[in-house]
């Protein structure tokens, strides 16, 4: 049995995080107090018993403001259809983690529904399946309106503004800091990473796809990767002992990571020469 005082201090130690979701979702932060604590006065009077208490608060937390939402938000008239067969590119698409005053002014254009899966996705990481059970609708449409919502929000990325090269170098420095976020921007949505033997032999996965998956795999990896030319395109390499060991050939398009391929035959390594920025090095 918990008692009331490790129910208080669980509580406590969420109250931050529980406050920047409320903020986030509503746009206001004393109404995010208010809901905050509407979720402390819930959890003290349930008698059900809770396992996870984290994710009992997200859930909580996010009615409540959903709730807010709703009755300060006409219903829209249009509905959401899912097709079980279709392509769903939410599954590919997450926005950085930046909500500021003019992105919470585009977050008015949302429904209630359309702000709770994105913030909660987008900015925190809530899976679908959770968002669903808050919104009493299923994870594909979850994700939908997680796509709606950043259509409305995200506007079309600059193309061409950066070269091959800092886009290369762009991704493995997220990969090296874990900015999960920042690479997942810089991914395009069918992403596709693959390896020739030689670099399976040497542990390297034999296929990834999706933003989602790409990202997962490399965030806070390629410590050991340094830049380099693998043929004509820039690319990186993993190094052991002055040794390249894998090269990481990438294929840019429209400023994003289309294709990535871990390749370890020794013609290829043979070829793989250090760069400085766009340049070989000397």
């Amino acid at each position: 049995m918990v008692s009331d005082h490790q129910l208080r201090d669980g509580f406590e130690a969420e109250r931050p995080r529980l406050h920047r979701i409320a903020a986030r979702i509503l746009g206001d932060p004393d109404a995010a107090q208010d809901v905050v604590q509407q979720a402390w006065l819930r959890l003290h009077a349930t008698e059900e018993s809770i396992d996870n208490l984290a994710g009992w608060l997200t859930t909580v937390t996010s009615r409540l403001c959903l709730d807010r939402l709703r009755a300060h938000t006409p219903v829209p008239a249009d509905s959401i259809e899912v097709e079980a067969t279709a392509p769903d590119p939410a599954d590919d698409v997450v926005l950085a983690d930046a909500v500021g005053i003019a992105l919470q002014v585009v977050l008015e254009r949302l429904t209630p529904a359309e702000r709770v899966a994105f913030v909660l996705h987008d900015s925190f990481g809530v899976e679908f399946d959770l968002i669903a059970s808050m919104l009493d609708t299923t994870p594909v449409a979850a994700r939908k309106l997680a796509s709606r919502a950043r259509n409305k929000v995200r506007p079309a990325p600059p193309r061409d503004v950066l070269a091959d090269w800092e886009i290369v170098d762009a991704f493995m420095a997220a990969a090296r800091e874990g900015d999960f976020a920042r690479l997942l921007e810089l991914l395009s949505p069918d992403v596709v990473v693959s390896a020739d033997a030689a670099a399976t032999a040497l542990g390297t996965p034999n296929r990834l796809q999706g933003r989602d998956e790409v990202a997962g795999f490399f965030n806070g990896a390629a410590a050991a990767a340094f830049p380099v030319f693998v043929e004509d395109r820039p690319g990186a390499a993993w190094i052991h002992l002055g040794e390249i060991k894998v090269a990481f050939d990438f294929i840019i398009e429209a400023g994003q990571v289309r294709r990535l391929q871990f390749r370890a035959a020794g013609d290829v390594l043979a070829g793989v020469r250090r760069r400085q920025g766009g340049s070989e090095r000397a």
